[in-house]
């Protein structure tokens, strides 16, 4: 039996191969093989992954993971509600709660799952969400997700924060922001910013993607501002950065848990995080908790690379270097590579401003003066570009996807 697509309509197939023509012509191509990426070859220098303090290879968190892999296997099995959860999925959550100062915590999958599963099970038609420009694209996809109106304020901009605030129509609201962002580093002012949402009777979701064991000797920087266990404030977590291992997890009231074990569908109907990543994870937290030194040690190496880029020093391990265009922060990351030097390379849609860059991720293990060389070369390899952190026509339209993480 043959048939015919109806006049005007074209294959799915040739959709996709013009697709794949842009992407190409625009020099937006991203690759996965390994070969490209070659983090384990010797002597690379890594400024690109967000394995903040080397916890992913610490042999404490591998012997962790690999005890719970002997004690409960591979995987857990099922959703956490029922056979899913192992008590290495409830010794991470308390180990989470010690490090944050957070009274409750409630492990998943991914940060991902996290944002998209909390925003979804606070959402509703008569729930504002106003999201910062520059959030996450997890964020942004939980936001759309949750059937709740979106607004979106610019960057950082708390009175307009409070403007949408003070004049919603809505009975609830729901501020979205970023404790530390990915794309500029650069971090919010939570304080002013949780006394908006008291104000006004929001609750506040921080993601701490990129604060928790960066900001705040550590703790993330909710703990810092002295907002840890505040009843209108959520967390939101990774564990796959700082934390050395894979999975997310949302923190705050015992309350808001019982809730989203009820309701967050990315946790009810997903399978639960494996109990190795769990352990993993945990060990990771008591290092934090215990050893100020690596996190000192990334924010000497922040120092050395904001100085020897010639760029203000951005708060949190992210320092971003903004480039002309695309294929000029494609060719340089391609040069920085061949030379053994890794770096992230940002362009739209990726990047919640439009602004092409190259990021130079701190970490701790590094040594300060080869990252200041590699800072320097990577500066002069994009040149010129202008100031970053304006916001463009997507992320002030709401259509920003946000930062790969």
């Amino acid at each position: 039996m043959t048939t015919t697509a109806p006049a005007g309509t074209g294959s799915m197939e040739d959709w996709l191969a013009g697709a794949a023509d842009r992407r190409h012509r625009d020099g937006l191509v991203r690759a996965t093989d390994a070969a490209r990426h070659p983090r384990a070859r010797p002597g690379t220098l890594d400024l690109a992954s967000n394995d903040y303090l080397g916890l992913s290879g610490d042999p404490r968190l591998v012997a962790a993971a690999a005890e719970a892999l002997r004690r409960h296997g591979t995987g857990a099995g099922a959703s956490r509600v029922v056979t899913g959860t192992t008590g290495a999925h409830d010794d991470l959550e308390s180990a989470l709660g010690r490090l944050t100062g957070q009274p409750a915590a409630l492990a998943f999958s991914s940060g991902y799952a996290a944002n998209v599963g909390l925003l979804t099970a606070l959402g509703d038609p008569g729930t504002l969400i106003v999201s910062d420009a520059h959030v996450h694209a997890s964020l942004v996809d939980g936001a759309r997700l949750s059937r709740s109106p979106v607004r979106i304020c610019p960057h950082a901009d708390t009175g307009a924060l409070e403007e949408l605030l003070r004049d919603r129509e809505h009975e609830r609201a729901v501020v979205v922001v970023e404790s530390i962002y990915s794309v500029l580093g650069d971090a919010a002012d939570l304080r002013r910013t949780a006394e908006l949402c008291h104000r006004y009777g929001a609750m506040l979701v921080v993601d701490e993607a990129h604060g928790i064991g960066v900001a705040g000797g550590g703790r993330g920087a909710v703990h810092a501002a002295g907002l840890a266990g505040a009843p209108h404030i959520a967390v939101t977590a990774t564990l796959s950065k700082a934390l050395g291992s894979q999975g997310g997890a949302v923190l705050g009231s015992p309350l808001l848990r019982e809730h989203l074990v009820n309701t967050a569908r990315t946790f009810v109907f997903d399978t639960g995080l494996a109990p190795a990543a769990a352990a993993a994870a945990a060990e990771g937290c008591r290092i934090i908790d215990t050893d100020p030194g690596p996190c000192a040690a990334l924010h000497a190496v922040a120092d050395a690379v904001a100085s020897a880029a010639g760029i203000v020093r951005a708060p949190g391990a992210v320092q971003s270097l903004a480039a002309a265009g695309p294929e000029i922060a494609v060719a340089a990351a391609r040069t920085l590579g061949e030379a053994g030097i890794l770096v992230g390379c940002f362009r739209p849609p990726s990047v919640p401003d439009g602004i092409s860059r190259l990021r130079l991720v701190a970490r701790a293990g590094v040594d300060p003066g080869r990252a200041a060389e590699a800072a320097a070369r990577a500066a002069r390899s994009v040149g010129p570009a202008g100031p970053v952190g304006s916001v463009g026509p997507a992320a002030s339209t709401g259509g920003s996807v946000g930062a790969p993480s």
